[in-house]
C-alpha cells in the first residue's frame, strides 16, 4: 500500500495535467494529446517485454491490428458500448500474444526479432485477403461520438483525449504494480540470468509468454484506442514501421522504465510534426517535409544513446543523483529498475520466488 499510493498520486498528477491541457489548447492538440495516450499504452506493454524481461519484439504494431480491427467489427457490426469493445480488443491481442510468446519461447536475440517482425509484416495483410470482413485497402470507418450527458458542442477531439488518457493512466498504474509484483521479479530474474532463475524454480519459459501477453495486450488496448482516435481502420496504419516507431520510443525513453515510455511518446508524436513544420516554413517540398521526420528519429536515438546510453529517463535519474546525491533517489522516478535484481527491503528474497508449474 505505501509503495501503490505514491504511484496513484503520480497517475492522478499526470491526469490533471492532461486535462487542464485539454482545455486550453486547441482541438489539434487535443488530437496530438490522445495520440501521445496512444503510443504510451503501446510503449509501455513493449518496454515492459524488452526492458524487463529481455525479449525483443518487431510485431507490437501487429498486435496493434489485432485490437483495431477487434475494436471496428466489435462497433460497426454489434454495436457494442466502447468500454466492452475496449475489454475484448486486449483480450483477443493477449491471446494472440501467448500464441506467439509460446512459439518463440525457446527463441533468443535476432532470431526472436526476426520471427516477430514477420509477424508484423504478415499479419496486416491479412486484411487484404478478406477484403469483404475487414474492408482491404479502404478499411473499416469507426464513429466515436460524444456522450450526451457532456452536451452537444463538447469536441470530439478532447472527449477522445480524456478517454486515451485515462486509458493509458490506468494501464501505466497496472504496469507499475505489476513490476513489483513476483511477476516483476521473474521477468528481471530470467532477463539477467536464465539459468539462475530456473536454479531459483522460476520457470523461465512461463515467464517468457506472460511478458509477451501483459506487452500485447497493451499493444491490443492502443490498438483500440488508435481505432477511435483516427476513425479509421486500415492496414496502413499497422505496418512494421509502426512496430519500429514503438522499439524506438521505448529505447529513447528508457528500457524498463514507464516514465520513460511517456518520454518517448513524446518524442516520437511531437518531433516530427515540429520537424514537419519548420521544414515547409522554410520553403521545402511537402514530400521532403514529409521524409524528414525519418531522419530526425535517427538523429534522436543516436544523440540520446551517446549522451544517455540508459534513455531519457536513465539521464534524468543520473542527473538527480549527479545534484542531490545517490541518497535522493526516489521509486517515483525508479519505478522499473532496469539492471539491478536484488530486492529492496520490502521485497522478497530470490529464494522465496515460488515455484511454478509448466506451460
Amino acid at each position: 500500500m505505501r509503495t501503490f499510493l505514491p504511484r496513484l498520486g503520480a497517475a492522478v498528477v499526470l491526469g490533471v495535467i492532461a486535462w487542464y491541457l485539454s482545455r486550453t489548447l486547441n482541438q489539434f492538440r487535443d488530437y496530438q494529446i490522445a495520440e501521445i495516450a496512444v503510443y504510451v499504452t503501446a510503449v509501455a506493454g513493449l518496454t515492459v517485454l524488452t526492458g524487463l524481461s529481455g525479449q525483443i519484439s518487431l510485431g507490437n504494431g501487429a498486435f496493434m491490428a489485432i485490437g483495431a480491427y477487434t475494436t471496428a467489427l466489435l462497433l460497426i457490426h454489434q454495436s457494442w458500448p466502447f468500454y466492452a469493445a475496449l475489454v475484448v480488443a486486449g483480450a483477443a491481442a493477449a491471446a494472440a500474444g501467448g500464441v506467439v510468446g509460446i512459439a518463440a519461447a525457446r527463441l533468443r536475440g535476432p532470431y526472436l526479432a526476426g520471427a516477430t517482425l514477420l509477424l508484423g509484416v504478415a499479419l496486416p495483410s491479412i486484411a487484404l485477403a478478406w477484403p469483404g470482413v475487414f474492408g482491404g485497402d479502404q478499411g473499416l470507418n469507426v464513429v466515436f461520438t460524444v456522450p450526451s450527458f457532456l452536451g452537444a458542442n463538447f469536441p470530439l477531439t478532447r472527449w477522445q483525449a480524456w478517454v486515451s488518457a485515462a486509458v493509458a493512466l490506468v494501464t501505466l498504474l497496472l504496469l507499475a504494480n505489476l513490476m513489483y509484483s513476483r511477476i516483476g521479479r521473474n521477468w528481471r530474474a530470467v532477463r539477467d540470468d536464465e539459468v539462475a532463475a530456473a536454479l531459483d524454480g522460476i520457470n523461465v519459459a512461463a515467464t517468457r509468454v506472460r511478458a509477451f501477453v501483459v506487452s500485447a495486450a497493451c499493444a491490443g488496448l492502443a490498438g483500440s484506442l488508435l481505432a477511435v482516435v483516427t476513425g479509421l481502420v486500415g492496414p496502413g496504419a499497422y505496418t512494421v514501421t509502426l512496430s519500429i516507431q514503438l522499439l524506438t520510443a521505448a529505447v529513447i525513453g528508457g528500457l524498463g522504465s514507464l516514465p520513460g515510455a511517456l518520454w518517448g511518446s513524446l518524442i516520437i508524436v511531437l518531433v516530427p510534426t515540429y520537424i514537419t513544420d519548420v521544414a515547409t516554413s522554410h520553403g521545402q517540398s511537402a514530400t521532403v517535409g514529409a521524409n524528414i521526420p525519418i531522419a530526425a528519429y535517427g538523429v534522436v536515438l543516436i544523440l540520446v544513446m551517446l549522451v544517455f546510453p540508459q534513455g531519457i529517463q536513465g539521464g534524468l535519474r543520473r542527473l538527480l543523483i549527479a545534484f542531490f546525491g545517490p541518497n535522493q533517489k526516489s521509486r517515483t522516478w525508479r519505478i522499473a529498475p532496469t539492471s539491478d535484481v536484488t530486492p529492496s527491503a520490502d521485497e522478497p528474497s530470490a529464494s522465496q520466488h515460488e515455484k511454478e508449474g509448466t506451460i
